[in-house]
């Protein structure tokens, strides 16, 4: 409610008016202050300042005249107001007078009002003036007025339930106007802040709903074996949004019916590796409400799409499974895992899991070129392609899994498969013949599978002019087959293109079946790009896969599997897919099919299974005697929880430092890498205190390590270092012999990979066959080779173990005149701990594992030590000798030249091998810039002949060109 401020009353002006303007020389009160009547005034609790309509203002005829009288001015007393006086009962209320002469005043509160003690008050009021003289005698009051005071109410209080809690019950199945009702209240005085403007329920996700009464319903029909019980936080808004102070916890009860369903379901199982088989349902009774049931059908799947392809496969190679379900050789792998050798795919993006086999990722503007060479060529010869493809719906163009078309000029597609419109195409061009005929080119199969977002093993067997498709192993026909005639003849490669078809701009003609699509993906050389995700791409050529290859390639190592007892084997029949992912029972009696319920298990048969959830689904159909659905059955689940199983340490160990002599090397043999490599691999596992000590907290779990046996499918030889030189070096491992364990290798100049899924003891067999031959070791000192070994296509992986191969120089002996100058030969490395020769030390900081004896190094630095000395003794008279002859023909050459020569001879065994050379090349350009006639002395000429002299100056540069570390082996053989 507002309130204006109104005018004084004509009557009240003209008032005053007359009292300004009448002249009275007589100072007696003869007249009463006057006040309104009535006033009416608006305060807001916890306020006092009070809004009144009219204003309050005191009118009185003997008001002050003031008047200028020999310049002074006068004020008269009389009619001047002093002030109020309030009448009533403990009334909350004040009058201030704010001014004596205009008679203004103003009503605050005395106190804090609150209106829901008492939304409003009355009371009366009186003015009176100050009276005649300065004593205030003859005062005079004016009539009483009625003042009506309304206090407006503040949002200061929230709404409270009237309960502390609610609870109520309802039947499963129902569908209820209102289940109950909660009610809340506001202490607030007014309309506005005291009323409950709606209710909310704040739990999130229930079935229920509450309206602004709040009334509480149901959703959704309520069902009692998915939820016994309900609890609800329920709060209340009043109308100013002032939340309730405590929020009102609601309880609903599910009350069971009677309904047809499966009883007695786990929803949830785990599952330890290695533990054979977990029954999952062993105490589930299926409930018919007494219904006469006639026959009973149930589907059970177990649901592993989000694992690698489909379910849980030993994740080794696709080659290496291959070989594993028996497919014969001539199999080329076209997305193997990037490598070394198989560095064509190192661009594609990929999963980057282990516990699944390599999956690529194909979103429309990546292909890869196959090397030449991986596949035979031709496909007038029978050839079997298969694939992992998981693709969805996309656009209508064609998207190519794998293309052969011209490297140049005419851009023919000589066979491809692709996907258009959610149809798997096989084109097959025969190549030039005679006579031209038709003959079949195109075949066309309408799949649901290709654009289901799920894995699916597709396997292509070619011979012309027919193709077979196997789907999950299973067989299908082709819709549609189109016939073209055979490619005109022209002596052009081919090119071998993955997740798009290749094609060269540079040429115009086109023999393709159809118009060539528009480059796309950043490569103008590239067309019909692939959406989707590939794996395990394979292409056999010479023969195609039998049904039982193509079967093993397909299988789970995970399934359901069910062991029928006697006397309910011929009530319910069993059949299962393919993959044993799901099986059908039916039959016709409830309790032999509990029964056979009862006795379904779960099977993984992998060593180290893929950790994770498997879902389970049982989906019921129930007939009655009309052979009608009576009652419905819903769809059970449930899910298994594989847990993560131990996982295996590969360790290889073995010598990983020797040296062996330059003639070893060179040797038809070559130097054995790995003669004492040792493989083995274990897990590590929780050992649980004994039953005494499991009161103790002190005693805690401790881990013990044991040695287990399993299989590898990968140990990969890496050279450290720059890559090998074909001229001179090689590693050297005999086919037949890797072929007999099963094996293959493939080598480069990076190193050499083998590959099979094989045991570790015939890994262990082939790596000890592995050697390094290398036929020009004059520069080489050492060479560094890295070993990896893993399993499960790399899921596991093991340590890296690095060799070192240092090579031992040694030099002819020539006559010497002194028989103590003769440089003793030794095959064996000698470790001096005070030399380290940086970059072709014999032995490093670590403890070589073929070392010489001590008494052999003994003696050996014994030796070593008293020949240094002679030798050092004889180049210092030669020296002095040179240098007295120097000093006859020139001064100043003779003294840089017996610098040189005492910086050559006089060496320090402590000095890098890098401080001596390149000193020695400092030497050597000083000498050939200022006496090129002088000889170039170095320790191994020196130690050679004591004819140095006579050598001519060509040769002596020629020898100083030498490598410095031939010099260093040389004098370290002492």
């Amino acid at each position: 409610m507002h309130f204006r401020r109104s005018k004084p009353p004509a009557s009240v002006v003209g008032l005053v008016l007359a009292l300004i303007c009448a002249v009275d020389a007589a100072k007696v009160n003869k007249h009463k202050p006057w006040i309104e009547t009535t006033y009416h005034g608006i305060v807001t609790e916890n306020d006092d300042k009070v809004l009144l309509d009219p204003p309050l203002i005191v009118l009185d005829k003997d008001a002050p005249l003031r008047y200028a009288e020999s310049f002074e001015v006068t004020v008269t007393k009389e009619g001047e107001i002093c002030g109020f006086r309030v009448h009533g009962q403990d009334v909350p209320f004040e009058v201030v007078l704010v001014n004596r002469s205009t008679g203004e005043g103003t009503i605050r509160a005395k106190e804090r009002l609150d209106c829901e003690l008492q939304k409003e008050h009355t009371f009366t009021i009186q003015a009176y003036d100050c009276g005649e003289g300065p004593d205030g005698s003859n005062i005079k009051k004016s009539h009483k007025a009625t003042v009506h005071i309304q206090v407006n109410d503040v949002n200061e209080y929230s709404p409270a339930f009237k309960e502390k809690s609610y609870k109520a019950t309802v039947i499963e199945g129902k569908t209820y106007d209102s289940i109950l009702k909660v009610e809340a209240v506001d202490a607030d005085c007014s309309f506005q802040f005291s009323q409950i403007c709606s209710y909310e329920i704040i739990t999130p996700d229930v079935p229920f709903t509450i309206d602004k009464d709040g009334y509480i319903k149901n959703t959704e029909k309520l069902n009692y074996s998915k939820e016994r019980a309900y609890k609800l936080m329920v709060t209340a808004y009043d109308c100013g949004k002032n939340r309730a102070s405590e929020d009102v916890l609601v309880k609903i009860n599910i009350k069971p019916t009677c309904k047809p369903g499966w009883q007695g379901l786990s929803k949830r199982m785990e599952y330890e590796p290695g533990t054979g088989s977990l029954a999952l349902f062993p105490s589930m009774h299926l409930e018919t409400c007494e219904e006469p049931i006639t026959s009973i059908q149930a589907k059970v799947e177990l649901e592993t799409n989000h694992i690698g392809k489909g379910c849980d496969r030993d994740t080794y190679s696709e080659k290496s499974l291959h070989r594993l379900c028996g497919a014969g050789p001539g199999t080329a792998e076209l997305l193997p895992a990037p490598s070394g050798a198989s560095h064509w795919t190192a661009g594609l993006p990929t999963d980057n899991g282990h516990d699944s086999d390599q999956v690529f990722e194909f979103n429309g503007t990546q292909a890869v070129k196959v090397p030449d060479g991986l596949v035979a060529p031709g496909q007038d010869q029978p050839f079997t392609i298969s694939v992992w493809m998981r693709h969805g719906p996309g656009a209508r163009d064609k998207e190519t899994i794998l293309c052969n078309s011209d490297k140049t000029e005419m851009n023919r597609h000589h066979y491809s498969l692709y996907v258009h419109n959610c149809r798997l195409v096989f084109l097959l061009r025969q190549e030039p013949a005679e006579p031209e005929s038709y003959k079949p080119a195109e075949f066309h199969w309408k799949l649901d599978q290709v654009c289901d977002k799920e894995w699916h093993h597709y396997v292509l067997n070619v011979e012309s002019p027919s193709a077979t498709l196997y789907v999950d192993g299973v067989t299908y026909e082709p819709f549609l087959v189109t016939e073209d005639y055979p490619l005109h003849s022209a002596k052009i490669e081919t090119q071998l293109t993955i997740g798009a078809c290749w094609q060269d701009d540079s040429g115009h003609d086109s023999d393709n079946e159809t118009d060539p699509d528009t480059l796309t993906g950043g490569s103008m050389r590239m067309s019909q790009f692939f959406h989707g995700s590939l794996a395990g791409l394979m292409i056999r050529s010479g023969k195609l896969e039998n049904k039982k290859v193509i079967d093993c390639l397909y299988t789970c190592k995970e399934g359901l599997d069910v062991q029928l007892p006697e006397e309910v084997a011929a009530s319910v029949k069993v059949q299962f897919s393919p993959n044993q992912s799901s099986m059908t029972l039916e039959g016709d009696d409830i309790e032999s099919f509990d029964k056979v319920m009862q006795h379904i298990s779960y099977l993984n048969s992998r060593q180290f299974p893929t950790p994770g959830i498997r879902n389970l689904r049982i989906s019921t159909t129930v007939k009655c005697f009309n052979e009608e659905p009576c009652i419905t059955v819903p769809d059970a689940e449930s899910h298994v929880m594989v847990l993560q199983p131990d996982e295996p340490k590969i360790s290889l160990s073995g010598i990983d430092h020797f040296a062996r002599s330059a003639a070893e090397f060179e040797a038809a043999e070559g130097v054995g890498l790995f003669p004492e490599l040792r493989i083995v691999s274990t897990i590590s596992r929780e050992v649980e205190p004994e039953a005494e000590g499991e009161d103790d907290p002190t005693v805690q779990e401790s881990m013990v390590s044991e040695e287990i046996m399993h299989n590898l499918d990968t140990c990969e030889v890496a050279v450290v270092g720059q890559e090998l030189d074909a001229n001179h070096e090689s590693l050297q491992l005999d086919l037949e012999q890797v072929q007999q364990r099963g094996l293959e290798m493939s080598s480069s100049n990076l190193g050499m990979i083998i590959t099979g899924v094989n045991t570790m003891a015939n890994y262990e067999q082939v790596l000890h066959l592995i050697r390094y031959r290398n036929w020009h070791t004059e520069a080489l000192f050492d060479r560094k080779f890295r070993l990896v070994c893993s399993e499960l296509n790399g899921r596991y992986i093991s340590n890296d173990f690095k060799v070192e191969v240092n090579v031992i120089h040694t030099t002819n002996p020539m006559e010497h005149i002194n028989n103590a100058m003769v440089q003793p030969q030794f095959i064996n490395p000698v470790q001096h701990s005070s030399v380290d020769l940086s970059g072709h030390n014999l032995v490093n900081t670590h403890q070589a594992s073929v070392v010489p004896s001590a008494a052999t190094i003994v003696i050996v630095v014994c030796v070593s030590f008293l020949v240094f000395m002679i030798v050092l003794g004889v180049f210092r008279i030669r020296a002095a000798h040179q240098r007295s002859l120097r000093d006859q023909e020139s001064g100043k050459e003779s003294e840089m030249d017996w610098d040189d020569s005492a910086l050559t001879i006089t060496v320090n065994p402590m000095e890098t091998y890098e401080d001596q050379h390149s000193s020695e090349e400092e030497e050597e350009e000083e000498e050939e810039s200022e006496d090129g006639d002088e000889d170039d002395i170095t320790s191994a000429e020196s130690e050679s002949s004591e004819d140095e002299e006579d050598v001519g100056p060509e040769e002596q540069q020629a020898a100083s060109r030498q490598q410095q570390l031939e010099w260093d082996d040389s004098t370290l053989t002492y």
